[in-house]
C-alpha cells in the first residue's frame, strides 16, 4: 500500500487468560499499540484498536489442572482481571473481547470450513505424542524438551521461546509431557493440515512478502530465515477437548489449533464491535478493503504466526486484506533475569497499579524509554527511579510548575498581555535557540511516531522539556523581574506556549499527565493540529491551579520491590548468579596510540555463515562512504538474522586480513566476559552511517 490508507486496524497480541499481565506483555506490545493508536486517532485517523483474552490455549487447560477448576472458570476469573488492569493503565481498546464467545466460534468455524470446502488443508494420518498416564493425545504446548537448535531445556513442541525457532513436536530431544512429566509415546491420529510449503511458492504469497523489506530488521530478518530452510504443512486441528470443535464430518473430538483460532479472534472481536450502538458499521470495511490497513504489534514470539501463518489463512480464504505491517518487539528482561510466569518472576501489572496509585504514566514512560524495539533490554527498579525522578521530575515537571508558579505570582494566572518585543541580544538568542530545539524536537517526535519509533519519539517529547528548561535558566526571569518586567512578559509567554505543546505532545506517551496538564493549563480542547502552531494560549487567558505533576520516587518505594523480588527468588530456591570475572586492565597507552584508530559507526547489511567455520560470519557492513567485508568470530553469540539493521561501531583503518581465503576489511568492537557472554558495542539511537565514535 503505497497510498495513504483510508482507516487503521491496530491489534495487539491476544494475551492467554491463564494469568495476569506483567510489564514483559505490555512493553512488547500492548504499550507500543496502545500510543501508536492515540498518535492515529490525534492526527484525526479513523482507527480500530483490536484485542481480547485468547481462551482456547494450552497454558488455560494446564492451569485450570492446577487450580482443580474448569478452564471455563480459569478464564473468567483471569479475563476480568487483565481487561481491567489495561483499562486502569490507560491502554485504551476500542473494543476488548473473548475467544469463548459465541460469536468467535462461529467466525473460526467458518473460517475453517471455508477453507476447507476450497480443498486447502491436507488431511493427514500421522504419528502424535500421547500420554499415557494422562490418557491423551498432547497438543504441541503440553510438550517440552531441549531444543535441536540452541539446546534450550525447555523448549515447547511448537516452539523455543529462547531463540524463536518454529518447531513440531517430534523435533525436540528427550521429549516429556507437560501434563504428568512422563515420556510420551507416538501414536497415530487425523489432522487437517495447512500446506505452508505449497504456499510459500505461490506468486500471492511472494507479493505479499516484498512488505518484509519495509519492516524492522529483527522481524525481516527472522522471516526470512525461515522461508530460506523452507516451511513445512502445520497441523489446524488438535486432539482436545478444550477449544473451538472442527467442523467437519469426521472431526469428533478435535478443536482447532489455538493458532489458527486466536488471530480470527481479531475479526471476530471486530465484528462485535460493530455489532454495539457505538460500532454500526460493515466488517468489509475494516477487513476486506484495501484501503484498510491491517498493523499486528506483537511479541517476539509470536512472529512466524502473525508475519506467516495468519496471512497465509487470511489469503487462502481470499475475502481478507494482508497485514501491511508487523512491529513486533523483542523481550524485556527484569533485574538480570529473563521475566518467567511458571517462577513469579515478574512485575505485574495489577500489583503495580496498587503500589503506585495513580502513577500510571511513570510505569508507561519508563518501559518506553526501555523499549526492546530491536533487542531484549532490562527493567530495574533502580533504573525506574532515576528515570523518573531525573526526567519526569526534575525536567518535565519542574519546568512546568515553574512556568505556572510565576505566572500566578506575577499576573494572577492570566497568560501575560504582550506590549514589546525582546530588545536584549542575549535574551534573543535565548528564545531563538529554545523555540529552534522545540521546532526540531516536534518534527522529529512527528516522524518517529509515524514510523512506530516510539522509544525514540518520547526522548523528542523530554527534549521539548528540556529546551524549555535551558531557556528559564539562561533568562532567568525570576531575577530579571525586577529590573526588566516587560522582558519577563515575553519569556513566560513563550514558556506556557511550550506547556501548551507538551500537554498535547503527550497523549500518546502519558495519557494522564496530558489531561492533567490540560487542567491546569485551562486548555481541555488542546489538539494535535495547534501542536505546531507558534503560539497557541492567547494574552489574557486565565490559566488553572499549578499543581506537582510527579513526585520524587522514594528509596522507600524501590526497595519494597526489591525485598519482593527476594521473596520470590527464596521461593524458587534461585542460586545468585556468579560473579562475572573481567580483564584486568591493560598497560597504559597515551592520547596519541589511541587517536590512531578510526572508529564509525556502521550498519550490518548482510551476514552469513563462513563454510567449515564453526565460529565465523561474513559481514557486509555500511559504513556511509563506502561498504565493506568483515570477517567476525560471532557465530557463537549470533545467528545472522539477528544482525541485520544493527548498528556496530568498526574499526575502520586496521589493515586488511585474509581469513579462509576471504579478506576482512576491518573489526567490530565487542564487549565480552569470562562467562562466554558478547555483545556487540553500538549506539542505541539511529546514528548516520559513517559517523567518527570519539
Amino acid at each position: 500500500m503505497n497510498k495513504e490508507p483510508k482507516r487503521y486496524l491496530i491489534t495487539a497480541a491476544l494475551p492467554y487468560a491463564n494469568g495476569p499481565v506483567h510489564i514483559g506483555h505490555l512493553a512488547g506490545c500492548y504499550l507500543p499499540a496502545d500510543i501508536y493508536t492515540r498518535y492515529l486517532k490525534a492526527l484525526g485517523k479513523d482507527v480500530l484498536f483490536i484485542c481480547g483474552s485468547d481462551e482456547h490455549g494450552v497454558p488455560i487447560t494446564i492451569k485450570a489442572k492446577k487450580e482443580g477448576i474448569t478452564p471455563q472458570q480459569v478464564v473468567d476469573k483471569y479475563d476480568g482481571i487483565m481487561k481491567n488492569a489495561f483499562k486502569d493503565f490507560g491502554i485504551n481498546f476500542t473494543y476488548y473481547g473473548r475467544t469463548s464467545s459465541k460469536t468467535h466460534h462461529d467466525t473460526a468455524q467458518a473460517s475453517f470450513k471455508k477453507l476447507y470446502d476450497k480443498g486447502v488443508f491436507k488431511e493427514e494420518t500421522t504419528k502424535q505424542y500421547y500420554d499415557e498416564e494422562a490418557n491423551q493425545f498432547l497438543a504441541d504446548r503440553y510438550i517440552t524438551g531441549t531444543c535441536p537448535r540452541c539446546g534450550n531445556p525447555g523448549a515447547y513442541g511448537d516452539q523455543c521461546e529462547k531463540c524463536g525457532t518454529a518447531l513440531s513436536p517430534t523435533d525436540l530431544i528427550n521429549p516429556k509431557s507437560a501434563l504428568s512429566g512422563a515420556v510420551p509415546v507416538l501414536r497415530e491420529t487425523k489432522n487437517w493440515f495447512l500446506p505452508m510449503g505449497e504456499i510459500q511458492k505461490t506468486e500471492q504469497f511472494k507479493h505479499y512478502i516484498k512488505r518484509f523489506e519495509d519492516w524492522k530488521p529483527n522481524i525481516k530478518g527472522q522471516c526470512n530465515s525461515w522461508l530460506t530452510e523452507g516451511l513445512q504443512s502445520r497441523a489446524m486441528t488438535r486432539d482436545l477437548d478444550w477449544g473451538v470443535p472442527v467442523p467437519v464430518d469426521g472431526a469428533e473430538g478435535k478443536v482447532l489449533y489455538v493458532w489458527f483460532d486466536a488471530p480470527i479472534g481479531y475479526i471476530s472481536a471486530t465484528e462485535e464491535f460493530l455489532q454495539t450502538d457505538k460500532g454500526r458499521g460493515d466488517l468489509a470495511k475494516w477487513w476486506m478493503d484495501d484501503d484498510t490497513a491491517l498493523i499486528h504489534f506483537i511479541g517476539k514470539d509470536n512472529i512466524v504466526f502473525h508475519a506467516i501463518i495468519f496471512p497465509m489463512m487470511l489469503m487462502t480464504h481470499g475475502d481478507y486484506i494482508l497485514p501491511l505491517n508487523v512491529p513486533a518487539n523483542e523481550f524485556l528482561n527484569l533485574e538480570g533475569d529473563k521475566i518467567s510466569t511458571s517462577r513469579n518472576w515478574a512485575v505485574w501489572l495489577h500489583e503495580y497499579l496498587v503500589d503506585f496509585e495513580g502513577r500510571q504514566d511513570e510505569l508507561r514512560y519508563v518501559l518506553t524509554a526501555i523499549a526492546p524495539e530491536t533487542k531484549d533490554s532490562e527493567f530495574t527498579w533502580k533504573d525506574y527511579q532515576t528515570r523518573i525522578n531525573s526526567e519526569l521530575v526534575n525536567i518535565f515537571g519542574n519546568f512546568v510548575n515553574r512556568v505556572l508558579v510565576l505566572c500566578d505570582k506575577y499576573y494572577d494566572g492570566l497568560m501575560p498581555t504582550l506590549t514589546n518585543e525582546l530588545t536584549d541580544e542575549k535574551l534573543l538568542n535565548a528564545k531563538q535557540a529554545c523555540l529552534d530545539q522545540v521546532a526540531n524536537s516536534l518534527h522529529s517526535m512527528n516522524q518517529n511516531l509515524g514510523a512506530v519509533k516510539l522509544r525514540e519519539a518520547q526522548a523528542d517529547f523530554i527534549n521539548i522539556a528540556r529546551a524549555g528548561n535551558k531557556f528559564l535558566a539562561d533568562t532567568e526571569p525570576w531575577k530579571l523581574i525586577k529590573s526588566d518586567a516587560e522582558s519577563v512578559k515575553q519569556i513566560l509567554f513563550v514558556a506556557l506556549q511550550i506547556c501548551a505543546k507538551l500537554a498535547i505532545a503527550a497523549e500518546p506517551f502519558l495519557p494522564h499527565t496530558a489531561t492533567k496538564l490540560k487542567g491546569m493549563l485551562n486548555a481541555n480542547d488542546l489538539q494535535w493540529s495547534n501542536l505546531f502552531n507558534e503560539n497557541i494560549l492567547g494574552s489574557n487567558h486565565q490559566l488553572g491551579k499549578a499543581e506537582i505533576l510527579y513526585r520524587q520516587v522514594e528509596d522507600e518505594e524501590i526497595q519494597k520491590q526489591l525485598n519482593r523480588l527476594e521473596e520470590i527468588k527464596k521461593a524458587n530456591k534461585l542460586e545468585p548468579k556468579p560473579t562475572e570475572t573481567l580483564h584486568e586492565v591493560k598497560a597504559d597507552i597515551s592520547y596519541e596510540d589511541f587517536d590512531k584508530l578510526d572508529l564509525r559507526v556502521g550498519k550490518i547489511l548482510e551476514a552469513i555463515k563462513v563454510p567449515k567455520a564453526d565460529k565465523l560470519l561474513k559481514l557486509t557492513v555500511d559504513l556511509g562512504f563506502e561498504k565493506r567485508t568483515i570477517l567476525s568470530g560471532i557465530a557463537e553469540y549470533y545467528k545472522p538474522e539477528e544482525l541485520l539493521g544493527k548498528l556496530v561501531t568498526v574499526v575502520a583503518n586496521l589493515a586488511p586480513r585474509k581469513i579462509r581465503g576471504i579478506e576482512s576489511q576491518g573489526m567490530l568492537l565487542m564487549a565480552g566476559n569470562d562467562f562466554g557472554k558478547l555483545y556487540s558495542v553500538g549506539p542505541d539511537l539511529e546514528i548516520e552511517v559513517g559517523s567518527v565514535v570519539k
